[in-house]
């Protein structure tokens, strides 16, 4: 393994994230508060730290899988670790392990908080906990090989490690050009919500922080209440923009190129706005008589559904006392997610609907067995690693899903709280059901629980496998 390479690489990332803890510390003298001193002491010893790693050029600059999985999986880990350290400075009340877990939860876009009394921070840091969502929303990594001169064409690779969905190509031929161009509709897409946000009245500090938590599909909210006060409006345009960004950003690459026609007719994304057309008209219906209309139970289910699907974990209702019925119905989109190459999380739709696919195959291969039948995703046959792939993704999400509710488990939670809580942590969603829901958080677990939920965040947003290839010894031998 090129190990000089991956340290390189950490290192280029840190040094970034010092730059990026800039802006949080800009706020802060904004507003005239002492944190961003502290911020800016984390700025700079963040960045000597990637400087260490990264002085020395290596002279093999090639990426290929096993590199560029250590690379992303060791820069998130040492991202969030540096980045938890302005809070746990600045808020008395909150040790290290919950500062790590609100950084993770916010690089991972997970959404899911230990804070009690977020109005109570200081605007730096709050400004920094919904930052991490928009910087750990399309990728960090995707961000360095945008900016790196140096990424070489095996680069892909490191795309590949962080970028969820069953397969990651190129929008492109060049791995570095594709990056930028995923970046500026990223960019685009933040400053579209921002200035939408302020025209409905939002103060730009607020519009920035809503939107940084709703296009990297994160939900940390800075209010207590969570986006119960907002106004229908502004509930509304944060629904639509969760659903821009829970879609596959190929499509939106699709559409500045004019390919609209290719664009229009994307499996994936029709799939997705589907399923959720019909889980968002199933609950409101179920709902109707919580809110005492069809009108306002739609516009309630309109926006959670929109927020659990695309596992941003935004709420403007407490969906833990819904019906039975609604309550599973949001367990179900929660396992299904968002679409690949978006910023949301869960299984991904093109894997259910691929899933569902290979059984109707199977199915028919029953009734006709000689019948030779491909199978075709987005009008391209599913090539067998595709499909192999899927399989020992679903079965490795069984496995952590299943290992992750026992360890939690052991801290005695009610049984709806533990399996919610690693339901909302694997998927990258935010709020659970009973004492995790929209109301609660997760600071009443044990630091154990809080760090096996760690792992589920950074395994759940990072694909599976570059956390568990931290635990293989085969992954720090020698290539021969």
């Amino acid at each position: 393994m090129n190990k000089k390479m991956v340290a390189f690489f950490v290192g280029r990332v840190l040094r970034i994230e010092a730059v990026l803890l800039l802006v949080p510390a800009l706020v802060s003298l904004i507003y005239m508060e002492k944190s961003g001193l502290v911020i800016v002491a984390c700025a700079v010893a963040t960045f000597v730290t990637g400087y260490l790693l990264s002085r020395k050029h290596p002279a093999n600059m090639s990426f290929y899988t096993r590199e560029g999985i250590m690379a992303v999986a060791l820069s998130w880990i040492f991202m969030s670790i540096f980045g938890a350290i302005p809070l746990w400075v600045s808020a008395a009340h909150v040790g290290f392990t919950d500062a790590l877990f609100e950084t993770i939860s916010g690089f991972t876009t997970t959404g899911a908080s230990i804070l009690t009394e977020v109005e109570s921070l200081p605007k730096g840091i709050l400004f920094w906990r919904s930052f991490t969502h928009w910087v750990g929303g399309m990728g960090i990594l995707v961000f360095v090989l945008a900016i790196l001169p140096e990424a070489a064409g095996d680069s892909i690779y490191l795309m590949r490690a962080e970028s969820p969905g069953p397969s990651v190509g190129k929008l492109v031929p060049k791995v570095k050009t594709t990056a930028k161009i995923l970046y500026q509709i990223y960019i685009a897409i933040t400053f579209a919500e921002i200035i939408v946000l302020i025209l409905t009245g939002m103060s730009v500090y607020e519009a920035s922080v809503i939107s940084f938590g709703t296009v990297g599909t994160g939900g940390f909210a800075i209010r207590n209440n969570g986006c119960f006060s907002y106004t229908p409006l502004q509930q509304t345009v944060i629904t639509i923009f969760m659903i821009i960004c829970g879609a596959n950003f190929n499509v939106y690459f699709l559409m500045v190129a004019k390919k609209w026609k290719d664009a229009l007719k994307s499996e994936e994304v029709l799939s997705y706005l589907g399923i959720y057309a019909v889980a968002t008209i199933a609950v409101a219906i179920n709902i109707r008589n919580v809110f005492g209309s069809f009108g306002e139970g739609l516009r309630h289910s309109f926006f959670n559904v929109a927020s659990v699907m695309t596992t941003t974990g935004f709420a403007i209702s407490d969906f833990d006392k819904w019906p039975g019925f609604s309550r599973i119905m949001l367990l179900v989109v929660m396992f299904i997610g968002g679409c690949a190459g978006s910023t949301a999380g869960g299984m991904k739709v093109s894997r259910i609907v691929i899933g569902f696919k290979t059984i109707r195959k199977e199915l028919e291969h029953f009734v006709h067995p000689r019948s030779v039948k491909i199978l075709k995703f987005e009008g391209k046959p599913i090539e067998h690693a595709v499909l192999r792939g899927i399989n020992v993704y679903f079965l490795t999400y069984t496995t952590i899903f299943a290992a992750s509710i026992l360890l939690v488990a052991l801290d005695g939670k009610d049984f709806t709280t533990t399996i919610t809580s690693v339901i909302a942590t694997f998927n990258n969603i935010g709020p659970g059901l009973d004492m995790v829901g929209p109301c609660g958080n997760f600071s009443e677990f044990s630091i154990f629980a809080k760090y096996v939920l760690m792992f589920d965040m950074l395994a759940g947003r990072l694909e599976l496998f570059p956390m568990l290839l931290l635990f293989l010894p085969m992954t720090y031998k020698p290539q021969k």
